[in-house]
């Protein structure tokens, strides 16, 4: 099932090259996770005439089955490198990828739980 893109851009004016590699990057995770229903991603472009914010923010909103909600909206202040646009798609969804595989690990029960843990730790007899 191919899972519906949406693309927008905030305080500037489109750019092919960026919706590109988001596609791309999209691609990508469609292939980790083909089950998506949908996905929004917003590129906030820098006010080029105030100076004062030059860096991009990528923003991506991705909603799995059964109502899981992925949101990524974290863009460092102070990181320089967020002032290149592909960096701030890259990083974007590499945050994506991430999530997306904890919340699956998490789904097929891979993922510890702190209980377990306490518990193999009171068991353990080092006497």
């Amino acid at each position: 099932m191919k899972t519906a893109l949406r693309v927008g851009f905030q305080g500037g004016e489109t750019s092919d090259a960026l919706t590109d590699l988001i596609r791309e990057h999209f691609e990508n995770l469609e292939k980790l996770h083909g089950r998506m229903t949908a996905c929004h991603v917003t590129v906030q472009v820098p006010d080029r005439h105030h100076r004062t914010n030059n860096l991009y923010a990528v923003n991506i909103h991705i909603v799995l089955p059964g109502g899981i909600n992925i949101d990524v909206d974290h863009t460092p202040q102070a990181d320089d490198r967020y002032a290149v646009p592909q960096f701030a798609v890259n990083d974007a969804f590499r945050r994506a990828k991430r999530l997306i595989k904890d919340r699956s690990k998490k789904q097929r029960g891979e993922v510890k739980t702190l209980h377990e843990r306490v518990e193999r730790t009171i068991d353990r007899s080092d006497q």
